[in-house]
């Protein structure tokens, strides 16, 4: 191809970013005996071909097309560089475009089936090297796109420099970029299937992110022994059904904070947070989440990166030796997930590619109006292995023990907290979703198959039947649920005056009369405690040291009780 094959129309497609197939214009094309190179070089007034021979090629413009060049090469195998010259500057540098794909016919296959179950392997940004070049290698879902690009600081936040190429019928877009490594910032830039460049995008997968408010995603790697092969022979029986278990629930930004108001590292949390839920005699730290989330006002249900350990703490790698810590002292991590919605933010996944792809399109189905959030389309084949690849990652790549799964009863009915008219009916005319039903049975049989000894945990507040029932008993297949009722019930008992109490003590013991029908955990959670709803001691009558009597014997009342125990941070003080 010289620079006169290119017709004026591919031309344009290519300097104004709309050509869908950039690699078949870009780059070496050609064979053993001659080829030639295309590049688009914005901001270039000359070009050259580099190779190893030291040969420098100029490379011819192309008319009508700035920044667009065509150079020869002796054969399309010939490794090469590009030299530019323009506006007094002058730069060296790979061509994108001369690297063939890394994914494989097995990952292409898989992904083109939406059963891919270790996506965080093939899609998000990875730090590797390719054809002997060292680099990262980007890979996205994005079926209705007429072209994704990279952008980043590394090409001026340019979509037309560093266009992906389409992995056929799977809807996943891929490229090597040369040179970008750990801590590189990106976002991808996609024109949806009406042409139109929607706002730029944080990566689905990506395993790191900016500090909010910025929002771009982060290059990083996933690295760091871990020394607890001790702790993964011996949790299953730390998880049994008759084995004692107590968590304490934590929101790692305000458990405590550094000199100047800062939050702690995992780091320091390694150190300070283990030790202290080690000495309170508590067997399991349970994490509000940790996915990245945009507002730092917030406890984290509205993930944003599902696949990246809020950057408030530290790195992916230092969550990573967080969990090993609390392991080695004999302590559990279990972590709050959030698979039932996620943020309106332009950055996340909302109109993705330009269409409801992780979500319902009509809002009946797919706006959550007590949160303002979309809710995943658990019916699409894709969207369900995205949250069960998701759960996988934080149980392998983490070593966490479990997973405490949120707002379930709003993923388990179509018309919760909807009114007559807002909400669409199963196919029988109920009000089950039968998808979201589906995708957690699902989500158990596979956690609970491919990751020995984790423990998954509902927060389910309706009577729903076999929520902890195992799936091949026709149950949920959760390991525990949380026991809302008992948790309402003797609140409300204990907020009376003893001199009324005798009327009320059904509240205090109609939770016997179910205690068997599910694997429960008693429940004081950070839910108790927020949206102006007081202290634990605040809910106790009487004077100071009454309050502190009273919830003594609450608490005492509480770990006599049948189910495991969950305290949230601050309800310890009694």
């Amino acid at each position: 191809m010289t620079a006169s094959q290119i017709d004026h129309a591919t031309a344009r497609a290519i300097v104004e970013g709309r050509h869908g197939d950039p690699f078949a214009v870009l780059g070496p094309h050609g064979d053993a005996k001659a080829a030639t190179v295309t590049a688009f070089v914005p901001g270039a007034e000359r070009l050259w071909v580099l190779t190893e021979d030291g040969a420098e090629v100029p490379a011819v413009a192309v008319e009508g097309a700035e920044g667009l060049f065509v150079g020869k090469l002796a054969s399309i195998s010939t490794p090469y560089r590009l030299r530019a010259q323009g506006h007094g500057a002058e730069w060296s540098f790979d061509d994108a475009f001369r690297f063939g794909p890394v994914l494989g016919e097995m990952d292409e296959y898989l992904l083109g089936e939406g059963t891919h179950r270790r996506l965080w392997q093939v899609l998000g940004a990875h730090v590797i090297t390719h054809q002997e070049v060292a680099g990262t290698h980007f890979a996205v879902w994005a079926p209705n796109a007429q072209r994704v690009s990279v952008v980043g600081d590394f090409n001026v936040w340019d979509g037309r420099r560093h266009p992906m190429r389409r992995r056929g019928p799977t809807g996943v877009w891929e490229t090597f970029i040369p040179g970008l490594g750990e801590g590189t910032a990106y976002k991808y830039e996609i024109r949806g299937h009406d042409g139109v460049v929607g706002p730029l995008k944080a990566d689905p997968v990506g395993f790191g992110s900016e500090h909010p408010p910025a929002n771009a995603s982060v290059v990083r790697k996933i690295d760091g022994a871990f020394t607890d092969d001790d702790w993964m022979a011996t949790r299953a029986a730390r998880h049994h059904i008759d084995a004692p278990i107590s968590v304490y629930e934590v929101h790692l930004g305000s458990w405590k904070r550094a000199p100047g108001d800062r939050m702690l590292s995992y780091v320091e949390l390694a150190d300070q947070l283990v030790s202290y839920a080690k000495d309170m005699g508590f067997t399991h730290i349970e994490l509000l989440p940790e996915s990245e989330f945009p507002f730092d006002g917030s406890w984290g249900y509205q993930p944003v990166g599902l696949f990246a350990p809020t950057i408030r703490h530290g790195t992916p790698g230092e969550f990573r030796a967080f969990v090993d810590a609390a392991h080695r002292h004999g302590i559990g991590i279990l972590l709050d997930w959030v698979p039932g919605h996620f943020p309106t933010d332009p950055h996340g996944l909302g109109r993705f590619d330009g269409t409801a792809l992780y979500e319902h399109q009509d809002p009946r189905e797919g706006f959550h109006q007590d949160w303002n959030t979309l809710i995943y389309n658990y019916g699409r084949t894709e969207v369900r292995n995205y949250l069960i690849s998701n759960a996988l990652y934080w149980l392998e790549e983490y070593h966490l023990d479990g997973l405490r799964v949120d707002a379930v009863a709003s993923m388990l009915y179509r018309d919760y907290s909807r009114k007559d008219g807002e909400w669409i009916p199963n196919k029988d005319g109920g009000r089950e979703n039968y998808e979201a039903i589906s995708l957690m049975r699902e989500m158990n049989r596979i956690t609970y198959g491919e990751v020995p000894g984790i423990v998954t945990v509902a927060e389910e507040s309706t009577a729903f039947p076999g929520v902890s029932r195992p799936v091949n008993h026709g149950g949920l297949g959760f390991g525990f649920k949380w026991n809302m009722g008992w948790m309402n019930d003797t609140l409300s008992y204990m907020h009376l005056d003893p001199i009324y109490r005798q009327y009320h003590h059904h509240k205090m013991t109609f939770g016997l009369h179910y205690a068997w029908s599910e694997n429960y955990i008693l429940p004081i959670s950070h839910d108790e405690v927020v949206h102006g709803k007081g202290s634990m001691l605040d809910k106790m009558p009487g004077d100071g040291p009454e309050k502190f009597a009273n919830l003594r014997a609450y608490y005492g009342f509480m770990w006599g009780h049948p189910g495991k125990k969950l305290l949230f941070m601050g309800c310890e003080f009694a």
